[in-house]
């Protein structure tokens, strides 16, 4: 089985954390190709699936996402991107910059063909104990209503292929469940959605979406990432506020104590470092992309996620379902 190419150097904890989440991930038997300074990085242990693979550079978290990648070529990002390319590994992971790692995605592995803009998803709990594909977290901030409708169907084949929903029904992130309310591009994107050869629910909220009303929600990357964060937010403060009342009185620590094994599922559906990252879809290959305050737990489960997307030919999968979507003109 070939590896999964890892940018040691991504991430705001890296290269450490990295290292030990894909010294975890090799310890399970998750083969790991380990990119970034040879400088950095420890000797691989005897016996692990575990490659290194030098990169002289690195891409900051705060330089220009575009400029960097285009002039840093021999940058951890690259390389590691380039593995893919070469058939040297079968996918890619970075807790970096997205913005620095999706430009280095379309330099090194290009789009799958009919893709105009990649797109972020990921998939979030829902309250009757689904998934929620959403999408796009940020990789495209201003789209149109075509792109929108690709999102939608590479979100469908994301939530078939990787989650196993036999039909998924897709949803438009909107204000309001009517057709034709919403801002000037829900109505287009809703139009658009409308003629495709899917299971399309209509717009909706986010209550409905995450009660169960869809499987894939698709947005603009602006709205997506804030929602996504309002999302990770939200969670953070309930479990403050939870944790400040059980404190507060002797007999709520019995309680607590007592629901800890339920608490502690919970915490566990919430927490993006069970999940470890997103995909980017609509690159040539299979990409992932990691929170940037991901600690090693998060990076081990990006890597087995990474596996599991390879082994599903997720990227073969999203070109037949763009192709037949929008079929290209007779000439």
């Amino acid at each position: 089985m070939l590896p999964v190419a890892v940018d040691a150097m991504g991430g705001d904890r890296a290269p450490e954390v990295v290292i030990e989440g894909a010294l975890q991930a090799a310890r399970e038997g998750y083969p790991v190709a380990l990119v970034g300074d040879l400088a950095r990085l420890p000797a691989a242990p005897a016996g692990l699936p575990l490659s290194l693979h030098h990169a002289p550079d690195a891409i900051g978290m705060d330089e220009h996402p575009a400029v960097a990648a285009r002039r840093r070529p021999e940058s951890s990002a690259r390389v590691a991107l380039r593995l893919v390319r070469d058939g040297l590994a079968r996918a890619a992971l970075s807790c970096g910059s997205t913005g620095a790692w999706m430009a280095a995605s379309l330099i090194e592995l290009g789009r799958v063909p009919g893709v105009e803009r990649p797109a972020v998803c990921a998939a979030l709990p829902r309250a009757d104990g689904g998934r929620l594909v959403l999408l796009d977290l940020g990789a495209t901030v201003d789209t149109r209503p075509e792109q929108l409708a690709q999102f939608a169907v590479m979100g469908q084949v994301f939530a078939k292929a990787v989650l196993g929903v036999a039909s998924p029904r897709v949803g438009l992130l909107s204000n309001g469940g009517e057709r034709g309310k919403g801002n000037e591009a829900v109505k287009a994107a809703d139009r658009a959605l409308d003629g495709l050869p899917l299971d399309y629910a209509g717009p909706m909220e986010p209550t409905t979406a995450f009660r169960g009303g869809c499987d894939v929600l698709v947005c603009d990357g602006f709205v997506g990432n804030v929602l996504l964060k309002t999302a990770e937010a939200t969670a953070e403060l309930v479990g403050g506020l939870l944790k400040q009342e059980v404190l507060r009185e002797p007999q709520h620590r019995l309680a607590a104590w007592l629901l800890a094994p339920a608490l502690k599922r919970l915490r566990s559906q919430l927490d993006y470092k069970a999940v470890g990252g997103g995909q980017l879809l609509g690159i040539n290959g299979v990409v992932l992309v990691g929170h940037g305050r991901s600690d090693a737990r998060a990076v081990t489960a990006a890597i087995r996620h990474a596996h599991h997307c390879a082994g599903e030919d997720l990227r073969g999968r999203i070109a037949a379902g763009i192709a037949r979507a929008f079929p290209a003109p007779a000439p």
